[in-house]
C-alpha cells in the first residue's frame, strides 16, 4: 500500500494529512481557506491521489502559514508513500489549458528537490487569497516531496484560471509520474540504482 499519514503541529498551524497514491481522487479538505481548498480538491481529483487534509492555522494573521505548512506536510506524505520509488514512471510533462491560459508542468521524482516557477499573476488576490501563495505552496511541496518541478505559465489573463492551470497541471503530471510502470515494476528508475543521492 502506497499510503502515508503526516501530523504536523507548530505554534502557527496544526495539520493532519493522509494520502493514498493508488486511490481514485477522493478528497476531504478543510483548511479554512476556501480558494485553497478548491485548489487542493482539484489536485486530488486530477492526480487520482486520495487526500484527507485537515488544517487549523493562524488565519487571523493571514493565509501564508497555513498554505505553506500544508505544502510541507503534503510533500512529506507523498515522499513517504513513494517509499524507495521502485517501479515508478518517475518523469512526466504536459501542457494544461484552462480557457485562455496555458501552463506547462514538468516533473521528475528525483529525490533532488528543485522548483522553477515562472508564473505571473495579473492580480495580487483571488478573492481574499494572495496569489503569491501559489508559489509558496509549490515550493514547500516540491522541496518536501523530493521533486524537481518546473511550472511555467506561457500565457493567461485571469488569475483564477492561471492558478487552476498550475494546480491541475501538477496533478496530471503527478498522476503519470507516481504510476507504476509495468515494464519496470520492482526496479529503481535510475542508472545509479537509487534516487535522491
Amino acid at each position: 500500500m502506497r499510503t502515508a499519514t503526516i501530523t504536523r503541529a507548530t505554534k502557527e498551524t496544526q495539520i493532519r494529512l493522509a494520502v493514498d497514491l493508488d486511490g481514485t481522487g477522493k478528497a476531504t479538505i478543510a483548511t479554512g481557506v476556501g480558494f485553497f481548498d478548491h485548489m487542493l480538491d482539484l489536485l486530488a481529483r486530477h492526480s487520482r491521489i486520495d487526500m484527507e487534509i485537515e488544517a487549523k492555522g493562524d488565519l487571523h494573521i493571514d493565509f501564508h502559514h497555513t498554505v505553506e505548512d500544508v505544502g510541507i506536510a503534503l510533500g512529506q506524505a507523498v515522499k513517504a508513500a513513494l517509499g524507495d520509488m521502485r517501479g515508478v514512471t518517475r518523469y512526466a510533462s504536459l501542457h494544461l489549458p484552462m480557457d485562455e491560459t496555458l501552463t506547462r508542468v514538468a516533473l521528475d521524482i528525483s529525490g533532488r528537490p528543485f522548483l522553477v516557477f515562472r508564473t505571473e499573476f495579473p492580480a495580487p488576490k483571488i478573492g481574499e487569497f494572495d496569489t503569491e501563495l501559489v508559489r509558496e505552496f509549490f515550493q514547500a511541496f516540491a522541496i518536501n516531496a523530493g521533486l524537481t518541478l518546473h511550472v511555467e505559465t506561457l500565457y493567461g489573463l485571469n488569475a483564477h484560471h492561471i492558478a487552476e492551470s498550475c494546480f491541475k497541471g501538477l496533478a496530471r503530471a503527478l498522476r503519470v509520474a507516481v504510476a507504476i510502470d509495468p515494464a519496470s515494476a520492482g526496479e529503481i528508475p535510475s542508472t545509479k540504482g537509487s534516487l535522491g543521492g
